[in-house]
């Protein structure tokens, strides 16, 4: 079996490197993430072509595939009438990604705010730093969920 797509190793690799930094995944899944990128058609890439192209054991590549689904970086469809599944990369991932930020602001916001609530009982100190960074994160939530209803 011969790739189905076409790809640049030099980006290839820095996206492996990239990928597997941000989502923290490991290098076989990184890999097949990275590889993923470049089926620019999006006419889905086999499991057998990820056992092939990797060199990887069926067992690895299986494992692989189900961290990247239930991360939900990638989508799986089966074709009608091939008994295959292909892969895809998960285009809503980057609005579910980005929501998962906002979330996570959000929560160290309420934090701060039940620290801050604390705080005061004991002493009636301002922080004009923590005042600072309580503005960005509601700016940079602000900010992103403007873009995401863009999206």
């Amino acid at each position: 079996m011969q790739q189905s797509i076409e790809i640049d190793e030099k980006i290839f690799q820095d996206a492996v490197k990239f990928y597997g930094t941000v989502f923290n995944i490991p290098p076989l899944a990184s890999k097949i993430y990275a590889y993923l990128n470049f089926d620019f058609d999006k006419v889905g890439i086999t499991f057998d072509e990820f056992v092939e192209v990797f060199s990887a054991s069926k067992s690895s590549v299986s494992t692989s595939i189900s961290l990247l689904l239930n991360a939900q970086l990638i989508v799986d469809h089966n074709k009608m009438d091939v008994r295959k599944r292909y892969f895809f990369i998960n285009d809503e991932y980057r609005k579910i990604r980005f929501e998962k930020i906002v979330q996570k602001m959000q929560d160290e916001l309420r934090l701060i705010d039940d620290l801050s609530k604390f705080k005061k009982g004991k002493e009636n100190d301002y922080d004009e730093k923590m005042e600072v960074y309580i503005s960005l994160l509601n700016k940079s939530i602000t900010n992103i969920q403007e873009s995401l209803n863009k999206l």
